[in-house]
């Protein structure tokens, strides 16, 4: 059996120490990503947006779905998205633990979306920990909220403007604060 190469041990959940010997190969896609994002940042149409993030995401971008730049991703490889989802401007999504965004997700502006997290402890900090973060269908997240690693925000589910998700979202509910809670479940139809 093959090594797996560094973005697919972290898909699958590995943490990675800076000082692993692969570690360049991120710094490699990095670069590559920022060079695309220039282009997608300075954009002069909905259509291009969509074909430059169907660049950075490897995969073209359905026709249903619209971004409002400015966007910031690191890598973007790591990124899915559905089909009629609406992502506002200036948000930020750290990838390289995964981040899965299923159909009719509205995501507001400033909304930060990482998967990847640092241990606390001195000794380790320097090691990126993923966990993927999936958004499912329909949810609607918040202008200015942030979405930790590991989170799953259920179907339907809605996100408060500037709360902090750090743990699951149940379906059909709202949570809002810092941290999160569940402030109140929604009507579904």
């Amino acid at each position: 059996m093959a090594p797996k190469d560094i973005f697919s041990r972290m898909r699958s959940g590995e943490a990675v120490p800076m000082t692993d010997p692969d570690y360049g190969q991120i710094r490699d896609a990095v670069n590559l990503t920022f060079g695309r994002l220039a282009r997608l940042n300075t954009a002069t149409h909905v259509d291009e947006v969509r074909a430059i993030l169907g660049e950075i995401i490897g995969t073209p971008v359905e026709e249903s779905t619209t971004l409002f730049p400015p966007f910031h991703t690191n890598v973007g490889r790591h990124i899915s998205l559905g089909k009629n989802v609406f992502i506002n401007h200036a948000c930020s999504f750290l990838d390289l633990g995964g981040i899965v965004i299923e159909d009719d997700v509205m995501i507001g502006p400033r909304v930060n979306i990482t998967s990847e997290d640092h241990p606390v402890e001195v000794a380790t900090r320097k090691t990126l920990v993923p966990a993927a973060v999936v958004i499912k269908k329909n949810a609607w997240i918040g202008a200015g909220a942030t979405i930790l690693p590991g989170v799953t925000v259920g179907e339907n589910a809605v996100v408060a403007a500037g709360a902090v998700v750090n743990r699951d979202v149940p379906p059909n509910t709202v949570v809002g604060g810092v941290p999160a809670r569940i402030l109140k479940e929604t009507l579904t139809k």
